[in-house]
């Protein structure tokens, strides 16, 4: 099945695309943004109380930012050996909790529950407000190595959004300039997989494609018709929910027999990588059954 591209008009001048290779989130910005988006989806969405719940959860996380101790950075040395051996800078898999993450999940679990929500939610809410520090590790560990266990989804949502808003402002501090490759599949800035991929419609980079980071809100670039997991250019086809007018589509591999979504900002400036993955759960629920795993990591998502 062949992409319905959308080519950049060349004469256009100054839209040419020219892509630069990351663009690094702006944590305030980010989660402000995707709440409204959330909103807008949560009003004509069949699903609509999980994306208002989300909503107030990504309001909150833009909330509690004002105040948080400064995270700890690794040092310029680190930096720079990461960037010799094509490995992030921020090392999901050598992370710690710092007094920073640690201060963001008291933040977030403590206003959470002004958040409307079902009692399960709440329940699950308690249960992460009342947990250790080493159950609070074994959490963080679980979310950062997307293993999260079926039985504690719930606890685990209110752990990745508090990931999320340390990793966007650590991504934040980084130089996007000195960020390389470091895989396919594999965000520049933490290594994470990604949630999404967009086609965009930016200045400068019209119809070019970049990965979305779902954990640090990292945007990196990557070719179009070339599965975003393994990187095969082979057996790449795309599948979408008939009437919904082409802007989301399931990009699927023949190599790793995986999808991750493809969404078309060129068509609809308001996508938004995590939100419209989130509210596209229809076309998750057309794949399954079938021969492609779901590849993309949302922690909204989990379970499906």
């Amino acid at each position: 099945m062949s992409e319905d591209e959308v080519r950049p008009d060349s004469t256009v001048i100054g839209d040419v695309a020219s892509p630069p290779f990351v663009r690094l989130p702006d944590p305030a910005r980010l989660f402000i943004d995707r709440t409204q988006r959330l909103r807008v989806l949560a009003a004509r969405s069949a699903i609509a109380p999980y994306l208002l719940f989300l909503a107030g959860l990504t309001e909150y996380q833009y909330r509690i930012q004002d105040g948080l101790p400064e995270p700890e950075m690794p040092d310029e040395t680190v930096q720079a050996r990461a960037r010799a051996h094509a490995m992030p800078p921020l090392a999901r898999a050598g992370f710690r909790p710092d007094a920073a993450f640690r201060a963001t999940l008291a933040a977030l679990v403590d206003t959470a529950g002004d958040i409307p929500q079902m009692p399960a939610a709440r329940a699950a809410l308690e249960r992460v407000r009342a947990a250790d520090g080493r159950t609070h590790e074994a959490m963080v560990g679980a979310v950062l190595a997307t293993a999260i266990p079926a039985e504690t989804l719930a606890e685990h949502v209110y752990v990745a959004a508090a990931l999320q808003v340390h990793f966007a402002r650590c991504a934040a501090r980084l130089d996007g300039e000195a960020l390389v490759p470091v895989g396919d599949g594999a965000c520049p800035s933490c290594g994470g997989p990604p949630a999404s991929s967009l086609v965009v419609g930016w200045r400068g980079a019209h119809g070019t494609r970049f990965c979305a980071c779902a954990l640090c809100g990292t945007f990196w670039h990557t070719v179009r018709i070339k599965c975003t997991l393994c990187g095969s250019t082979k057996g790449v086809g795309y599948q979408e929910v008939e009437g919904e007018g082409g802007t989301i589509k399931a990009e699927t591999c023949d190599a790793c027999r995986s999808y991750v979504k493809v969404l078309y900002q060129v068509k609809d400036a308001d996508l938004e990588p995590v939100a419209d993955d989130a509210a596209s759960l229809g076309l998750d629920l057309l794949m399954q059954g079938g021969p492609y795993r779901r590849g993309g990591f949302n922690p909204f998502l989990l379970g499906y």
